[in-house]
């Protein structure tokens, strides 16, 4: 699809949208120009998943294609002469795996009535229910002026496909303002999230609990590596192939147990340890000389993101060990603001993760679905809204 629209500073009015089919239609360069895509000038809004080495890891491993489910359709917004003003990371999908924000209840009642709900659009990472800016902006260009018009391609090319629906999942704040203005459905949901107020280390995390909270958490982490257990943290040059060969086997003996198939496959975790190691934290438990357990973060600008866990054998406490408590340990030293902990589980909160509002927005294509997800979102972001205030009354931090 190629389009004109209005907007960039680039000496020219016009510019174009364009529908590419992988991410070696944009260069490195050209990508890690886009707001927090790098470390680039701006440290702390750097966000390892729109990167273009993590992006191009899913497509380079397979397990993002046509054959997978995840066809790429990403939008490039250029000016006239070429230059990359806006992109969008967008996926034509025949299946909702893999996203984390749910619609399969939405899909089920679409086709129940005579509908056909696949293929749709979803603006997201993949298997990564993190968030991040979706509506990806170039440095030194307009940032409203730019997403407004990646809003509405993205609009005009779920009409002109013919597909059911559009969904921008884990989406920043300011996508979502201009999503909604070009049409689109808001969406609420909740995850925890660690915020670091400063602390010097996790001694001062633990005064500001109260004081059965604080007793419950030390003994927690001490009975966690009561076996003999250590834990080794791995970043950089240290993630060899065969600590990812350790971790992928935990990572595929927890994904076959929870969802009958893991969604990523041993070679992306190659290119990602070759790509963007000193972005991977691998907290790794070991237990008479091998590995037992483990779990993959990565680190952005300001923040820790949890994401896979794995085991091969089982030990009380250890999953929030190395799950939860290394990260805060990590966040601190790192001087990092947050933790973001992956989706739901409000184990988390008794751990020092407090709710958190994550946000989507969507596109229906159809009137009369259109009008019942509009409804039904109603009463979901009241309910989001109440269960966060409860949650947030019940943390484990000392009142007052």
């Amino acid at each position: 699809m190629d389009s004109a629209a209005g907007g960039g500073n680039s000496g020219s009015s016009d510019v174009t949208l364009k529908v590419v089919t992988g991410m070696d239609d944009f260069s490195k360069e050209e990508w890690s120009g886009l707001s927090g895509a790098s470390r680039g000038d701006c440290t702390t809004s750097y966000n390892p998943f729109i990167s273009h080495d993590f992006l191009s890891a899913l497509e380079d491993a397979g397990t993002v294609s046509r054959q997978t489910g995840w066809q790429p359709q990403h939008l490039r917004l250029e000016t006239s002469g070429g230059t990359l003003i806006g992109a969008v990371s967008c996926y034509l999908k025949s299946h909702s795996q893999g996203e984390y924000v749910f619609d399969h209840g939405w899909a089920d009642a679409f086709e129940r009535a005579g509908g056909r709900y696949y293929p749709k659009l979803q603006v997201s990472v993949p298997f990564t229910p993190a968030t991040g800016p979706r509506l990806l902006v170039a440095r030194g260009a307009s940032e409203p002026t730019v997403r407004a018009a990646l809003a509405g391609g993205l609009k005009t090319l779920t009409d002109r496909l013919g597909v059911s629906s559009a969904h921008v999942t884990f989406a920043i704040d300011e996508d979502i303002e201009l999503l909604e203005e070009a049409g689109f459905l808001p969406r609420t949901d909740q995850q925890f999230h660690f915020r670091n107020e400063g602390y010097g280390d996790y001694a001062d995390f633990l005064d500001t609990l109260a004081s059965r909270k604080r007793k419950a958490l030390r003994k927690e982490r001490a009975a966690a590596v009561q076996d003999g257990i250590t834990i080794d943290r791995l970043t950089g040059k240290d993630l060899t192939e065969a600590a990812w060969d350790d971790f992928f086997r935990f990572y595929m003996d927890t994904g076959s147990r929870k969802w009958g198939r893991p969604y990523l496959n041993r070679k992306f975790f190659s290119l990602v340890g070759e790509r963007m190691a000193d972005d991977v934290l691998l907290v790794m438990a070991k237990r008479n000389g091998r590995y037992v357990a483990g779990a993959i973060n990565f680190i952005g600008g300001d923040r820790l993101f949890g994401r896979n866990w794995g085991c091969i054998e089982d030990h009380p406490f250890l999953h929030f060990e190395v799950c939860y408590h290394q990260a805060i340990d990590f966040a601190i030293e790192r001087g990092l603001k947050v933790v973001e902990a992956g989706a739901q589980g409000e184990h988390k909160l008794a751990r020092g993760y407090m709710p958190v509002i994550t946000r989507s927005a969507h596109y229906i294509a159809h009137p009369g679905l259109r009008r019942a997800v509009a409804e039904y979102l109603e009463r979901e972001r009241q309910e989001v809204a109440q269960i966060g205030e409860y949650l947030e009354e019940h943390g484990p931090f000392r009142k007052g």
